[in-house]
C-alpha cells in the first residue's frame, strides 16, 4: 500500500475526529495513510508555528491542515497562496510540494456545500455573521461569492473585523459588506435573513449562547459551524423557535474532502466520508473544533 503521512496543527485538537475520518477514506483508495496530531495544547509539543512546519517538512510529511488559532499566522510562512486562498486571507490545508510550501482554503467550499444541501432556497439578502477569524473569514468569502446581497460581521476584536472588511473589500463590492461591534448586534440582526455563527462560543470549551436569545426573530434562519455538541445552545435555541437551522458536520466533512484530495492526489467519496461521520457523531464521539 502507498504510504502517506499528513496532520494537523492546531490548539486543543486532542479529541479531533480528522484522523479517522482520513485514515479511513485512505484505506478506501488503497493508501497506507497516516494522520497525525500537533496539539500546541499538549505537553511536549512547541507552540512555534514555524518550527512545527519546518519539522513536519523534515519528516517528510505530504503536508498538513490547520485550524484555530494558526489559519490566518500561518500565511506569512507560506511560499505560495491558492487564489482563494489569497482572496480569504486564511490557510487551512498546507501542501509540501517540490520544496516550496504551498497553501489553500478548503472551508469555503466546505461551507458553501453545507449551506447548499442544509438550506436550500434560503434567502440571502442580508446576514449577520458572528466571527471574524480565519472560520469567519472563509465563510464571509463563502456567502458574498454565493451572492449573499449585504453581509455584516460582528466581532469584539476591532482590528480583527477591520482587516477581514479589508481584504473582503479588494474582492467584494464594499457596499456589500459592513462590520460591527457586538453592542451594534442588535441593529443589524433585526432585518437579517440569516445569522452564521463562526465564533468558538458554543464548543464545550467554549459553552454557551454566542447571542441573546431575544434576538432570534421568526424570519431567521441559522447556522452555526461548530460541529460538536452535535446540537449547540444556539441550534438548540434557534430550533425551539421553530427556524430553520443547521450545524457544522457537512462543512466538516466537504472541506475535510477537499484537504484529502489536495493532500492525497485521490478523489474522495464525500457520501461515504458523510455516512461515516453521521455514524461517529451518533456514536457519542468526543468533542472536536468546528
Amino acid at each position: 500500500m502507498p504510504l502517506c503521512r499528513y496532520g494537523l496543527i492546531g490548539a486543543g485538537i486532542g479529541t479531533s475526529l480528522s484522523p479517522v475520518l482520513h485514515e479511513t477514506e485512505g484505506r478506501q483508495h488503497g493508501l497506507d495513510l497516516t494522520y497525525r496530531l500537533f496539539d500546541v495544547d499538549a505537553p511536549g509539543t512547541p507552540a512555534d508555528l514555524r518550527r512545527l512546519l519546518d519539522d513536519a517538512e523534515a519528516d517528510g510529511l505530504a503536508g498538513l491542515n490547520i485550524t484555530h488559532p494558526f489559519k490566518q499566522r500561518v500565511v506569512d510562512l507560506l511560499d505560495g497562496l491558492s487564489p482563494q486562498a489569497r482572496d480569504i486571507g486564511a490557510v487551512n490545508t498546507v501542501v509540501f510540494r517540490d520544496g516550496q510550501r504551498l497553501g489553500f482554503n478548503t472551508d469555503a467550499y466546505g461551507f458553501t456545500e453545507s449551506f447548499r444541501r442544509g438550506l436550500p432556497g434560503a434567502a440571502v439578502d442580508r446576514v449577520v455573521q458572528l466571527g471574524a477569524g480565519g472560520a469567519g473569514a472563509a465563510c464571509a468569502y463563502a456567502q458574498l461569492h454565493a451572492g449573499v446581497g449585504h453581509l455584516t460581521v460582528v466581532d469584539p476584536d476591532a482590528d480583527r473585523r477591520g482587516v477581514l472588511a479589508e481584504a473582503l473589500s479588494v474582492r467584494f463590492e464594499t457596499d456589500r459588506i459592513a462590520v460591527a461591534a457586538p453592542e451594534e448586534l442588535p441593529a443589524a440582526i433585526g432585518s437579517a435573513d440569516g445569522l452564521v455563527n463562526t465564533s468558538p462560543v458554543g464548543m464545550r470549551a467554549h459553552p454557551g449562547l454566542p447571542l441573546p436569545v431575544g434576538l432570534l426573530h421568526p424570519d431567521l434562519w441559522v447556522v452555526d459551524v461548530i460541529y460538536m455538541p452535535v446540537e449547540t445552545p444556539l441550534l438548540r435555541a434557534a430550533r425551539a423557535k421553530g427556524l430553520r437551522a443547521i450545524g457544522g458536520a457537512a462543512m466538516c466533512v466537504f472541506q475535510a474532502a477537499a484537504a484529502f484530495e489536495l493532500l492525497t492526489g485521490r478523489t474522495p467519496d464525500t457520501e461515504r466520508m458523510l455516512d461515516h461521520l453521521d455514524r461517529l457523531l451518533d456514536a457519542g464521539g468526543p468533542a472536536v473544533r468546528a
